[in-house]
């Protein structure tokens, strides 16, 4: 099916914030739609970073100590990279923050996304523990979520060895990896192992079926539009894409019973993609018993945040989010 029979017309959306609009324009110069012909180079772009953009001091300043762990995969399948972020300063057994990165389920690495959680692991506050999962369309689902989820059990049956309270660990992702979040948290909790306290769902992709207006609104503008979605749920699912038979682990949207989750917080932008799909999570979660904080910054692009941090709704996000971690990990 092409993506003019999937996207017969173009829904309004709201306007992008005055403030984020010459972000969204300066971004949009560098950001050519996904193809098969330049995944390879849009991966290496990432990797190595934007043009301008400059590369984030792990170590900050040497507050934190940096680790990398090879650890078990899913059962046949390779070993994973983990990435682990501890504070310099010896200290108590730690709440832990389980980080999935973010790239659509294309590219992206272990590094990407977790700079917002940095000051936590310095102040003393926190073990970050980043996985490297498997990439479609090379590895296709359940690869990545599978992962994901091996990842979190290694954390948790080793949270000593790390400095990990084991009781206190919270999941955390943006946009595919706020999926792979939200579908490791499922898998956590069907297969009772281990018990999350919260998770952290910032812009998440999370339904491959575009049935809502905003999966369908933006056409070669904003950040992640309909075809970059189209290219990233397909490398994820091929032609299982949108059918009956995507598991919720790979698409969470699709889960029926929500119940027993953890606590949530979960955002977006009014005019990104995963709008209609991040509202109805929220409400089917509250829905469901589990306790919810759900932000729409109005104006937001996909990733307003991270791109254009100078801006005013990009500071009260992100003043926000902090505060809902510093929260959950004193609880």
């Amino acid at each position: 099916m092409t993506s003019d029979q999937i996207f017969p017309d173009t829904p309004t959306r709201p306007p992008f914030d005055a403030e984020l609009t010459p972000v969204l324009e300066m971004v949009r110069q560098h950001l050519p739609a996904f193809t098969e012909e330049n995944l390879a180079e849009m991966r290496q772009q990432t990797d190595e970073g934007f043009p301008g953009m400059e590369p984030v001091d792990l170590t900050v300043g040497g507050a934190v100590r940096v680790e990398e762990r090879q650890v078990p995969g899913p059962e046949g399948a390779p070993d994973i990279t983990l990435l682990i972020l501890s504070p310099a300063v010896e200290g108590p057994a730690r709440p832990a923050i389980y980080h999935t990165h973010g790239g659509g389920m294309i590219i992206g690495n272990r590094r990407l996304g977790v700079e917002p959680f940095l000051s936590q692991v310095a102040d003393g506050n926190a073990v970050v523990v980043s996985v490297e999962y498997r990439l479609a369309p090379e590895h296709p689902d359940p690869a990545p979520v599978e992962d994901c989820y091996a990842g979190l059990v290694w954390t948790a049956k080793n949270a000593a060895e790390i400095g990990v309270d084991p009781e206190r660990i919270l999941i955390a992702g943006a946009s595919a990896g706020g999926g792979l979040a939200a579908g490791t948290a499922l898998l956590a909790r069907d297969r009772a192992f281990p018990k999350l306290t919260h998770q952290i769902l910032i812009c998440p992709m999370l339904d491959d079926r575009f049935e809502t207006h905003s999966s369908r609104m933006l056409d070669d503008e904003g950040v992640w539009d309909r075809g970059a979605n189209l290219f990233g749920w397909t490398a994820l699912l091929g032609d299982r894409r949108g059918g009956p038979d995507v598991s919720p682990y790979a698409a969470p949207a699709r889960a029926e019973d929500l119940t027993g989750l953890p606590r949530t917080y979960i955002d977006t932008g009014s005019a990104e993609t995963f709008r209609d799909e991040t509202l109805s999570y929220a409400r089917r979660l509250s829905e469901a018993g589990v306790s919810v904080d759900l932000h729409m910054w109005g104006g937001g692009f996909h990733g307003f945040d991270m791109m254009a941090g100078h801006a005013a709704v990009s500071r009260a996000s992100i003043a926000t989010r902090d505060e809902f971690v510093r929260r959950a990990l004193e609880g």
